[in-house]
């Protein structure tokens, strides 16, 4: 069904998404972009989290440079807004998605990790974005979504200087919310992933859909959308059973 840069798995209500290209560090080609494309374009019904891992030694080293074909600037327009496109549908798609990071998470790499909206890095994990030293620069969403992470002074240095960030300093600066032990990251994006299935639909639906808009919409309009957002989430039959769970003491209070 999809191309064989992927590698793809249902696990119950989980859909695991592998790159599946080891022998080039999971570099991203025009073939994997596409292909990614059309896993979120045609979700299987009944999935409530995706993972997006690497196959091998590295989560993705970045851009397949060597299938960059020549393209003046028009092209070069059309092809960024290409890989935009599919960087919207993962972020903005129909799940949460969960990026499980090892090894070089480079590049254009980076910037699918961070259209990701929770990502488990294990210690092996490295961050970088070459781009400036190869005389390009990023066009695949970096620009919008890095310095949301971590500001835009660290990603101004980095493009500038090629420094590049270990598992522990990115943990430290926001690149990922999570650091585990070398080799745990798939485990430990799979039990988040069970707790992300277990949430009722809505929720999970305003926390991918809305509430990045609420984050750049104006502060009267943030509230609006809020106060509609909420008022949606708490009317669906299962949020007012999960409720009355809680009252009547049949769900787990918070710590517990």
């Amino acid at each position: 069904m999809y191309s064989d840069t992927l590698k793809i798995e249902l696990q119950g209500q989980i859909l695991v998404i592998g790159l599946n290209r080891p022998e080039k560090r999971n570099a991203l080609n025009d073939e994997a972009i596409l292909a990614l494309e059309q896993v979120f374009d045609q979700m299987p019904p009944g999935i409530k989290c995706a993972i997006i891992y690497g196959e091998g030694k590295h989560f993705s080293a970045g851009l397949d440079l060597s299938s960059i074909k020549e393209r003046n600037a028009a092209q070069g327009v059309f092809h960024s807004r290409m890989w935009h496109r599919v960087m919207d549908k993962v972020q903005f798609g129909p799940v949460p998605v969960i990026a499980a990071i090892h090894g070089a998470c480079v590049g254009g790499g980076l910037e699918l990790a961070s259209s990701c909206h929770i990502r488990v890095a294990d210690s092996s994990t490295f961050y970088a974005l070459p781009e400036g030293q190869r005389g390009i620069f990023v066009g695949g969403g970096a620009a919008v979504r890095v310095p949301k992470l971590i500001g835009m002074a660290r990603m101004t240095d980095m493009m500038l200087t090629g420094r590049v960030y270990q598992a522990e300093e990115g943990y430290q600066i926001g690149l990922s919310q999570y650091l585990v032990e070398e080799g745990t990251g798939l485990d430990k994006a799979m039990e988040l992933a069970q707790k992300i299935c277990s949430n009722v639909g809505m929720t999970n639906f305003a926390l991918v859909q809305v509430l990045p808009r609420i984050v750049e919409a104006g502060h009267d309009n943030g509230l609006m959308m809020e106060a509609l957002m909420a008022s949606i989430a708490q009317d669906a039959p299962e949020a007012k059973q999960r409720l009355v769970d809680f009252l009547e003491g049949r769900a787990k209070k918070v710590g517990e």
